[in-house]
């Protein structure tokens, strides 16, 4: 049986809370996973693509690819925590495990449970890019003091994927579809949004999906707080779009999460 949406006057702030307070009760039962993951992916990163790749390029967009690829490793680790928490977590607590229909059945809104779900993730995102960082600098990277933006950034990209991934997460009808998320959304943006590939030279058609991609803005914005090169025009650009790709996700997921399970 379907739930039914609560009413009108359900009381938003409070719900989003107990939400994220849920999400971090079930969290300390499983950190150590998570937490390994986020210190070992960088390393990993940094030895393969930063001392690979580092000793045949010298330097990216005027920084060093080491730099460049460490940025590159932050918003990656982002898109896959949020995009994959949101997408896989949405359809089976969605299907299997019936958890929106129990939520809906209190005062609680659909816009309440994407938010606070996708608060919850964006959190984790934001302690994912201080990780990275903090990896990045045992390794050799220097950072400006406007590194203290990026848990900022990696809390505004977390919930941005994170509304992403639940959107996608109640359109999918089968745990076979979730392969087409990672080959069809997760692997292009990876690629194309000038994490570890610097595509200035790129033709054309390969560039404007990089420029219609959330997480380019989101790796802009990465490597101007973290080394500070970026002229405040830029970071303005690339916050605005961040900011409007943020919202426009957050009420795809409202939309499309609303349709799926409340009649």
């Amino acid at each position: 049986m379907r739930a039914t949406p609560a009413t009108a006057t359900s009381p938003g702030v409070g719900a989003v809370g107990a939400i994220v307070w849920r999400e971090w009760r079930v969290f300390r039962r499983i950190w150590l996973a998570p937490t390994v993951g986020s210190v070992v992916e960088p390393i990993l990163y940094l030895l393969v693509f930063g001392y690979g790749f580092g000793a045949l390029v010298a330097e990216v967009a005027g920084i060093s690819y080491l730099e460049f690829m460490a940025t590159g490793a932050a918003a990656n680790a982002v898109l896959l925590t949020a995009l994959m928490t949101g997408a896989f977590q949405g359809f089976f607590r969605r299907t299997a495990d019936h958890l929106y229909d129990g939520l809906l059945s209190a005062p609680i809104r659909v816009a309440d449970v994407v938010t606070g779900e996708a608060a919850w993730t964006a959190v984790r995102s934001a302690g994912v890019t201080v990780t990275t960082m903090a990896v990045a600098r045992v390794f050799g990277v220097g950072l400006a003091s406007s590194v203290l933006w990026v848990p900022v950034i990696g809390l505004l990209g977390g919930f941005a994927f994170a509304c992403l991934g639940a959107a996608i997460g109640a359109r999918i009808r089968s745990d076979k579809q979730l392969d087409v998320v990672i080959a069809g959304v997760f692997a292009p943006m990876f690629v194309v949004s000038w994490t570890f590939f610097p595509l200035d030279g790129a033709p054309v058609w390969l560039q404007w999906p990089a420029r219609l991609s959330p997480l380019t803005h989101m790796v802009a914005l990465l490597r101007a707080a973290a080394f500070g090169h970026t002229a405040t025009a830029d970071v303005a650009v690339h916050a605005g779009l961040l900011l409007g790709f943020t919202l426009l996700f957050w009420m795809l997921a409202v939309r499309w999460l609303r349709r799926a399970v409340v009649s």
